[in-house]
C-alpha cells in the first residue's frame, strides 16, 4: 500500500500518533487484568512500529519549507 500526505498531513498524523501512544500508554500503566494487559502492551509495540516506519519515511521538504524549520 501506498500513501501519500503533504507535510502538514504527515506532521498531523504524527502528532494524533503520538497522543494515542501516549493514552495507551497510561491505559496500560492503569490495567490490571493481565490478558488486557498483553492485548493493549501488543497494540503500543504495533503502534510503536507504525510511528517509527512514518518517521523514516518523512516527506521530502520543499526549499521554503526547510528555511522555515
Amino acid at each position: 500500500m501506498e500513501l501519500t500526505l503533504t507535510i502538514e498531513e504527515w506532521e498531523l498524523l504524527l502528532e494524533i500518533l503520538g497522543e494515542r501512544h501516549r493514552a495507551l500508554l497510561r491505559e496500560i500503566s492503569h490495567t490490571d487484568h493481565r490478558e488486557f494487559k498483553l492485548l493493549l502492551l501488543k497494540r503500543e509495540k504495533l503502534l510503536e512500529s507504525v510511528v517509527n516506519r512514518l518517521r523514516v519515511v518523512q516527506p521530502a521538504l520543499e526549499p521554503m519549507q526547510e528555511l522555515r524549520r
